[in-house]
């Protein structure tokens, strides 16, 4: 069981653990001894906190700069403590620590009592969702024992954490320097009755474990060999949760794509069937390979199908603590990463900041200053998978990064819907019933040296689009290259018959759904390995956001087709009135090029 131990710098984190190895018999043969004796040598009293602050800065200033693990077990069971700085400049070092957790300890002064990093501290435990939670109230010592001192403590502290949600196992009376109450009960205060710190941690109850809950492989990595004939694509990770089986169906998010393992790959190669792995559990780096070759790519997360899923969205309500000297605005984009997904986002909103120490909002915030703790709205440049309630932390956790440093962090607490929410939703209950063909991707693109893309030319009514459009279409055909124009009126009568009528307005009513059937009707095009052109008219940067939801992995590139555009689309490319046709063609097929559509043959 991992236990975490926070508190304010001073407060006597590391001399409880110290004390309890030393009290259990869990440090190595002579280690006590050894730092006795360097104490004597270097004229320092004897400290418990030694035998754990390895480090000489933390020796030096007395303090605790990184997070230590330590291992001990008990008649009960196996643990790992995980001693978390107090010290207001490494509060992201604690953060860090706190995250490995299951159960917390937490250490307040006996003579100091409450202070800032006391609930500081206490706020981004139940941030990060730690329940089991046990105060103990410590150097009871230097304040005779007091019955008093501890109980107003306890009550002033209390009180606190249920301003955030949070209730306490218990609260204990102890001194890591006497020993009282650690490991074994303290003969000075036998008005407490609560146990011991030991007792404490074995009561704590264990999660369930990793291995029965739901599948979950963040995509590290997808490889693939070329020598001696080798095809073989390895999805490499490590298991997050649960576990997979060879023959098991898989889906991967955010696109919700499914196939089955067909085999779990291990080093060296097995000789023999006999040998092969044919299970892979939590905590594994595994690569395995699929019965049909799936675009994956690193930042995706593998489900077991028939399993809770996790949530898709772009918009994310999260809390979020900031550790950045400088604030987090309005509108400021950073990077997200959760598992090992990374994805630019940006401030959408902040509905409240709060002070973690005071409890106290402020009215109408702009922005997130340093270590402040608001709930707010974070917009994804593209969708991310996560989950929220399925045991799994981890899944729920993100990192934000500014100027190339983790400047914060935090929890999801719901996926929001945002434009393409809907679209989202067919597109993956497309996807979950995809017959995938036997010919994959790569392979036709190899073949047909072009990489299956949707070329839309836009632009006002009145602008060439559609000559441009078709000129294109004839070029690329004349190269010897697969390609198709699809007019918006061959989808608009055939596809879409069901939605014109003489009343509607093509342009108007309607409009997003013409824009997803011909999407997929391009997505179909695509697949199949072929450049697809088709013209739009007045094309906005939301309806080019749709159509991309629709076309997924697939690339789209937009063309202007007039001198400037007239809406808020960002193409690509821009064919101005005064440049020939030939012209226009050429600088599309420089783009291509550039982009990699066109390989060459």
């Amino acid at each position: 069981m991992n236990i975490v131990i926070v508190g304010h710098v001073d407060h006597g984190k590391s001399t409880i653990i110290g004390r309890l190895l030393a009290d259990t018999g869990s440090l190595p043969e002579g280690k006590l001894e050894q730092v006795r004796d360097l104490c004597e040598r270097t004229s320092k009293p004897f400290e418990y906190a030694f035998l754990l602050d390895a480090l000489k800065d933390e020796q030096a200033q007395g303090i605790t700069i990184d997070a230590a693990r330590v291992f001990f077990k008990s008649p009960r069971r196996h643990y790992i403590i995980i001693d978390a700085p107090g010290h207001i400049e490494f509060l992201k070092n604690m953060i860090t620590g706190a995250a490995r957790a299951e159960a917390a300890l937490l250490v307040i002064d006996a003579r100091e009592g409450v202070r800032e990093n006391s609930r500081r501290h206490g706020y981004m435990l139940a941030m990060l969702g730690i329940r089991r939670v046990a105060v103990l109230v410590n150097k009871m010592d230097l304040v005779g024992h007091s019955r008093e001192v501890f109980e107003n403590i306890r009550k002033e502290y209390e009180a606190f954490l249920a301003g955030i949600g949070l209730e306490a196992d218990s609260f204990l009376p102890v001194s890591g320097m006497g020993g009282d109450n650690i490991a074994s009960p303290s003969g000075t205060m036998t008005w407490h009755t609560g146990g011991t710190v030991l007792d404490v941690l074995d009561g704590f109850s264990s999660s369930p474990p990793d291995d029965k809950l739901p599948f979950r492989l963040p995509v590290q990595d997808v490889y693939k060999f070329t020598r001696f004939g080798d095809d073989r694509r390895i999805i490499a990770g490590t298991i997050a949760s649960g576990q997979v089986r060879v023959g098991d169906r898989i889906g991967f998010y955010p696109s919700g794509k499914s196939t089955t393992v067909s085999g779990i790959e291990s080093f060296p190669a097995p000789t023999s069937d006999e040998d092969r792995v044919r299970v892979a559990s939590v905590g594994e780096p595994v690569g395995i390979t699929l019965s049909e070759q799936l675009y994956v790519t690193r930042g995706d997360l593998a489900v077991l199908q028939g399993q809770r899923s996790p949530t898709v969205a772009t918009r994310l309500k999260a809390s979020v603590f900031w550790l950045s000297r400088s604030p987090l605005k309005v509108g400021q984009e950073v990077l997200l990463r959760i598992g090992t997904a990374r994805v630019r986002a940006h401030l959408e909103s902040i509905s409240r900041v709060i002070d973690a120490a005071s409890l106290e909002g402020v009215s109408n915030p702009v922005e997130i200053a340093r270590h402040d703790v608001a709930e707010c709205v974070l917009h994804c440049a593209s969708p991310i998978a996560f989950d929220v309630d399925a045991g799994i932390p981890e899944m729920g956790r993100f990192v934000l990064i500014d100027n190339f440093e983790i400047s914060g962090g935090g929890i999801i607490r719901e996926g929001l819907p945002d434009e393409q929410s809907w679209v989202r939703s067919k597109v993956l209950q497309r996807n979950i019933k995809w017959e995938m063909s036997t010919i994959s991707l790569q392979a036709r693109a190899e073949r047909y040296c072009q990489a299956g893309t949707l070329v839309l030319v836009t632009g006002q009514a009145d602008s060439r689009k559609k000559d441009l459009a078709k000129a294109l279409e004839s070029h690329l055909f004349g190269l010897g290259r697969l390609t198709y124009y699809l007019g918006l009126g061959s989808v608009l009568y055939g596809v879409d018959a069901d939605l014109k009528t003489p009343e509607s307005d093509s342009r108007t009513e309607h409009r997003q759904e013409h824009l997803r059937r011909f999407a997929e009707v391009a997505h179909l095009f695509l697949d199949a390995g072929l450049i697809l052109v088709s013209t739009a008219t007045d094309l906005t940067q939301e309806d080019a956001n749709l159509i991309n939801a629709v076309l997924e992995d697939h690339r789209m590139l937009v063309i202007w087709s007039g001198d400037s555009p007239s809406t808020d689309v960002k193409p690509d490319l821009v064919a101005d009135r005064e440049t020939g046709l030939e012209t226009a063609v050429e600088r599309i097929r420089a783009l291509l090029q550039d982009q990699g559509v066109l390989y060459r043959a």
